[in-house]
Protein backbone atom coordinates (compact mmCIF):
# COMPACT_ATOMS: atom_id res chain seq x y z
CA UNK A 1 0.00 0.00 0.00
CA UNK A 2 2.85 2.37 0.87
CA UNK A 3 4.51 1.67 -2.52
CA UNK A 4 1.25 2.45 -4.28
CA UNK A 5 0.97 5.80 -2.46
CA UNK A 6 4.54 6.75 -3.47
CA UNK A 7 3.89 5.78 -7.10
CA UNK A 8 0.67 7.85 -7.21
CA UNK A 9 2.53 10.84 -5.71
CA UNK A 10 5.30 10.58 -8.32
CA UNK A 11 2.82 10.31 -11.17
CA UNK A 12 0.94 13.36 -9.89
CA UNK A 13 4.21 15.37 -9.78
CA UNK A 14 5.22 14.58 -13.38
CA UNK A 15 3.04 17.25 -15.05
CA UNK A 16 4.58 19.87 -12.74
CA UNK A 17 8.16 19.00 -13.75
CA UNK A 18 7.92 21.16 -16.88
CA UNK A 19 6.76 24.15 -14.83
CA UNK A 20 9.61 24.21 -12.33
CA UNK A 21 12.41 26.72 -12.94
CA UNK A 22 15.61 26.84 -10.93
CA UNK A 23 16.70 30.33 -12.05
CA UNK A 24 16.03 33.12 -14.48
CA UNK A 25 16.33 32.36 -18.16
CA UNK A 26 19.67 33.75 -19.36
CA UNK A 27 19.66 36.31 -22.19
CA UNK A 28 20.47 35.21 -25.74
CA UNK A 29 23.91 36.87 -25.56
CA UNK A 30 26.22 37.80 -22.70
CA UNK A 31 28.32 40.98 -22.47
CA UNK A 32 32.11 41.07 -22.20
CA UNK A 33 34.89 43.65 -22.34
CA UNK A 34 37.58 43.85 -25.02
CA UNK A 35 40.78 45.85 -24.52
CA UNK A 36 41.55 48.40 -27.22
CA UNK A 37 45.27 47.83 -26.50
CA UNK A 38 46.67 44.32 -26.90
CA UNK A 39 50.13 42.77 -26.59
CA UNK A 40 50.96 41.27 -30.01
CA UNK A 41 50.48 37.51 -30.26
CA UNK A 42 53.81 35.73 -29.83
CA UNK A 43 55.58 38.64 -28.13
CA UNK A 44 57.69 37.40 -25.21
CA UNK A 45 57.55 39.36 -21.96
CA UNK A 46 60.27 38.81 -19.37
CA UNK A 47 60.24 40.16 -15.82
CA UNK A 48 64.06 39.98 -15.78
CA UNK A 49 64.27 42.69 -18.43
CA UNK A 50 61.08 44.70 -17.77
CA UNK A 51 59.28 46.01 -14.70
CA UNK A 52 56.48 43.84 -13.39
CA UNK A 53 53.18 44.59 -11.72
CA UNK A 54 50.39 42.67 -10.03
CA UNK A 55 46.89 43.92 -10.83
CA UNK A 56 44.28 42.74 -8.37
CA UNK A 57 40.58 42.22 -8.98
CA UNK A 58 38.97 45.36 -7.54
CA UNK A 59 36.49 45.25 -4.72
CA UNK A 60 32.95 46.35 -5.56
CA UNK A 61 29.80 47.53 -3.83
CA UNK A 62 27.04 44.93 -3.59
CA UNK A 63 25.21 46.44 -6.59
CA UNK A 64 28.17 45.34 -8.79
CA UNK A 65 28.65 41.93 -7.16
CA UNK A 66 26.38 40.43 -9.80
CA UNK A 67 26.51 39.76 -13.52
CA UNK A 68 23.61 42.13 -14.12
CA UNK A 69 24.16 45.73 -15.29
CA UNK A 70 23.07 48.37 -12.75
CA UNK A 71 21.24 51.57 -13.64
CA UNK A 72 21.33 54.45 -11.15
CA UNK A 73 17.72 55.66 -11.28
CA UNK A 74 18.27 58.26 -8.52
CA UNK A 75 20.88 59.13 -5.92
CA UNK A 76 19.52 56.40 -3.65
CA UNK A 77 18.10 53.70 -5.93
CA UNK A 78 19.37 51.16 -8.44
CA UNK A 79 17.60 49.06 -11.06
CA UNK A 80 19.09 46.66 -13.62
CA UNK A 81 19.08 46.73 -17.42
CA UNK A 82 16.55 44.25 -18.78
CA UNK A 83 18.14 41.31 -20.66
CA UNK A 84 21.71 42.58 -20.12
CA UNK A 85 24.11 40.27 -18.31
CA UNK A 86 27.92 40.01 -18.14
CA UNK A 87 29.68 36.78 -19.07
CA UNK A 88 31.38 36.88 -15.64
CA UNK A 89 31.47 39.34 -12.71
CA UNK A 90 32.36 42.84 -13.99
CA UNK A 91 35.24 43.27 -11.51
CA UNK A 92 37.10 40.34 -13.10
CA UNK A 93 36.36 41.57 -16.62
CA UNK A 94 37.64 45.04 -15.68
CA UNK A 95 40.81 43.68 -14.02
CA UNK A 96 41.61 41.64 -17.15
CA UNK A 97 41.03 44.68 -19.40
CA UNK A 98 43.31 46.84 -17.21
CA UNK A 99 45.97 44.08 -17.24
CA UNK A 100 45.89 43.88 -21.05
CA UNK A 101 46.02 47.66 -21.39
CA UNK A 102 48.88 48.10 -18.91
CA UNK A 103 50.94 45.36 -20.57
CA UNK A 104 50.39 46.82 -24.05
CA UNK A 105 50.84 50.51 -23.22
CA UNK A 106 53.69 50.30 -20.69
CA UNK A 107 55.63 47.17 -21.58
CA UNK A 108 55.17 45.98 -18.01
CA UNK A 109 54.92 42.27 -17.30
CA UNK A 110 51.61 41.66 -15.52
CA UNK A 111 51.98 38.85 -13.01
CA UNK A 112 49.50 36.94 -10.89
CA UNK A 113 50.01 37.11 -7.10
CA UNK A 114 51.44 33.57 -7.17
CA UNK A 115 53.92 34.41 -9.94
CA UNK A 116 54.99 37.57 -8.11
CA UNK A 117 56.13 35.92 -4.87
CA UNK A 118 59.82 36.12 -5.76
CA UNK A 119 59.57 39.39 -7.73
CA UNK A 120 60.07 43.00 -6.66
CA UNK A 121 57.01 44.39 -8.40
CA UNK A 122 54.47 47.17 -8.21
CA UNK A 123 50.97 46.33 -6.97
CA UNK A 124 47.69 47.87 -8.14
CA UNK A 125 44.55 47.33 -6.09
CA UNK A 126 41.38 49.36 -5.92
CA UNK A 127 37.62 49.67 -5.84
CA UNK A 128 35.34 49.65 -8.86
CA UNK A 129 32.78 52.12 -7.55
CA UNK A 130 30.61 52.52 -10.65
CA UNK A 131 30.21 50.22 -13.62
CA UNK A 132 26.79 50.75 -15.12
CA UNK A 133 24.38 53.31 -16.50
CA UNK A 134 23.12 56.63 -15.15
CA UNK A 135 19.46 57.05 -16.13
CA UNK A 136 19.38 60.80 -15.43
CA UNK A 137 22.32 61.69 -17.71
CA UNK A 138 21.92 58.73 -20.13
CA UNK A 139 25.57 57.78 -19.75
CA UNK A 140 27.62 54.68 -19.15
CA UNK A 141 29.77 55.40 -16.09
CA UNK A 142 32.96 53.67 -14.97
CA UNK A 143 34.57 54.93 -11.75
CA UNK A 144 37.69 53.26 -10.36
CA UNK A 145 39.61 54.25 -7.21
CA UNK A 146 43.14 52.95 -7.74
CA UNK A 147 45.73 52.30 -5.02
CA UNK A 148 49.27 51.85 -6.35
CA UNK A 149 52.14 50.52 -4.25
CA UNK A 150 55.37 51.02 -6.16
CA UNK A 151 58.19 48.56 -5.42
CA UNK A 152 60.60 49.92 -2.81
CA UNK A 153 58.35 52.85 -1.88
CA UNK A 154 56.78 53.00 1.59
CA UNK A 155 53.81 55.17 0.53
CA UNK A 156 50.72 54.14 -1.43
CA UNK A 157 49.47 56.42 -4.19
CA UNK A 158 45.71 56.74 -4.63
CA UNK A 159 43.83 58.21 -7.56
CA UNK A 160 40.23 58.26 -8.83
CA UNK A 161 39.48 57.65 -12.50
CA UNK A 162 36.14 58.15 -14.19
CA UNK A 163 34.83 57.95 -17.75
CA UNK A 164 31.35 58.76 -19.03
CA UNK A 165 30.07 57.73 -22.45
CA UNK A 166 26.63 58.78 -23.77
CA UNK A 167 24.07 56.07 -24.54
CA UNK A 168 21.10 56.44 -26.87
CA UNK A 169 18.87 54.23 -24.74
CA UNK A 170 18.88 52.36 -21.43
CA UNK A 171 18.78 48.91 -23.00
CA UNK A 172 20.89 45.80 -23.55
CA UNK A 173 22.02 46.82 -27.05
CA UNK A 174 23.47 50.17 -25.92
CA UNK A 175 24.99 48.94 -22.67
CA UNK A 176 27.91 46.75 -23.81
CA UNK A 177 29.59 49.08 -26.33
CA UNK A 178 29.27 52.15 -24.10
CA UNK A 179 30.66 50.44 -20.99
CA UNK A 180 33.45 48.86 -23.03
CA UNK A 181 34.45 52.31 -24.32
CA UNK A 182 34.33 53.87 -20.84
CA UNK A 183 36.30 50.98 -19.32
CA UNK A 184 38.99 51.30 -22.00
CA UNK A 185 39.29 55.03 -21.33
CA UNK A 186 39.78 54.40 -17.61
CA UNK A 187 42.26 51.57 -18.28
CA UNK A 188 44.35 53.82 -20.56
CA UNK A 189 44.47 56.52 -17.87
CA UNK A 190 45.48 53.93 -15.26
CA UNK A 191 48.26 52.66 -17.55
CA UNK A 192 49.56 56.21 -18.07
CA UNK A 193 49.51 56.75 -14.28
CA UNK A 194 51.49 53.57 -13.67
CA UNK A 195 54.02 54.51 -16.38
CA UNK A 196 56.90 52.46 -17.66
Amino acid sequence: MKTLSIAIGLLAALPLAGCISFGATPPDTLLKLESAAQVPVGQVQNSATAKSIVIGVPVTPQSLATQRVPVATSATSVAYVKDAQWSEPPARLFARLVSDTVAARTGRVVLSPVQAIAEANDDLEGELRSFGLDAATREAVVTFDGALQRAGQPATEKRRFEARVPVTAIDAASTGPALNQAANQVAAEVADWIGR
